[in-house]
């Protein structure tokens, strides 16, 4: 009996042998990957560096004599001249422009977030006829130029005898800061739970306590972040002063330093302007990197719910 062999199986050139091969679009994909994460963080040194470096060069200037100022002016100083910022404080008046600035940056900081979040609060939580009409009125406000109503808002200062006063400012500085707040709060509040408003009117408790005990406690992070932006709006503003405010003893630290600025083409104390310049600029930069924790939290609070 003839036993006949079966020869061994060939693979088919259709049904070839698996191999876990790399995909070929992975390496092209990790180097464009690896390309645009270097000049996203090029483009971000570049960024820092323009922000960063003119900064650094008046404080620097700051501490500098005049003359190493004009001869010399990217050279450190020779040594660290105090009284550059002794007689900016005094003798050009800084101290006088800093006061007022606190003044009506202080009261009108209090105000927007106060008169802002109850707004906001109610926009977000109640429904009532006109809701949305009163909504998007602060929505309208804040695509006002403000340029456009400084010549009716100087009349009616003026006719409500406010003008060069600390609190008629202050009142100004509300009214042009609200918009942007009741914008940012109203959205914010959107995002808190219910829940705990709900459980604290079943426990007895009125809707102003609510509001301030409740729900204004769980909004810090927006209060924070919005009122880091109405500070930086209102410490720097300059239109506003210089229309509504003339009275040289009640001027704030924009029109300080624009003063300043101007006498130095009689007087030429370079030094003193920039030491003027710096104090302007430290309690901006000293708020940022304070709360800036507290901003991006509040920034992105509402995306995280």
């Amino acid at each position: 009996m003839k036993v006949t062999e079966t020869p061994p199986a060939v693979p088919s050139p259709r049904s070839p042998v698996t191999k876990k091969d790399t995909p070929a679009g992975e390496p092209a994909k990790a180097t464009e990957g690896t390309v645009l994460n270097v000049f996203s963080h090029g483009m971000l040194v570049i960024w820092a560096v323009l922000v960063v470096m003119p900064l650094l060069w008046a404080v620097m200037a700051s501490f500098k004599t005049d003359d190493a100022i004009l001869s010399t002016p990217w050279s450190l100083p020779d040594r660290l001249h105090f009284e550059n910022w002794s007689r900016a404080w005094t003798q050009a008046h800084m101290s006088d422009y800093f006061l007022n600035t606190i003044l009506v940056v202080g009261g009108s900081l209090i105000g927007t977030l106060l008169l802002g979040s109850m707004a906001a609060y109610v926009l977000a939580r109640f429904d009532f006829p006109g809701n949305r009409f009163i909504y998007f009125l602060f929505i309208g406000g804040m695509s006002f130029p403000i340029i456009l109503a400084l010549v009716p808002l100087f009349f009616v200062m003026n006719n409500m005898g406010l003008l060069n006063s600390v609190h008629g400012l202050i009142l100004v500085y509300i009214a042009y800061s609200l918009p942007f707040t009741v914008f940012f709060l109203t959205s914010f509040f959107r995002t808190l739970p219910t829940s705990i408003a709900e459980a604290a009117m079943l426990d007895g408790a009125s809707h102003t306590r609510t509001f301030f005990q409740v729900m204004l406690p769980m909004a810090k992070p927006g209060l924070i972040s919005v009122g880091i932006f109405n500070f930086l709006g209102q410490w720097n503003q300059y239109m506003l002063p210089t229309v509504l405010n003339t009275d040289p003893d009640g001027k704030v630290l924009s029109q300080g330093l624009v003063e300043l600025a101007t006498s130095q083409g009689y007087k030429g104390d370079w030094s003193g302007l920039f030491a003027g310049l710096v104090m302007a600029m430290l309690p901006v930069l000293a708020a940022y990197i304070v709360f800036q924790r507290q901003v991006v939290a509040g920034l992105t609070a509402g995306a995280l719910k």
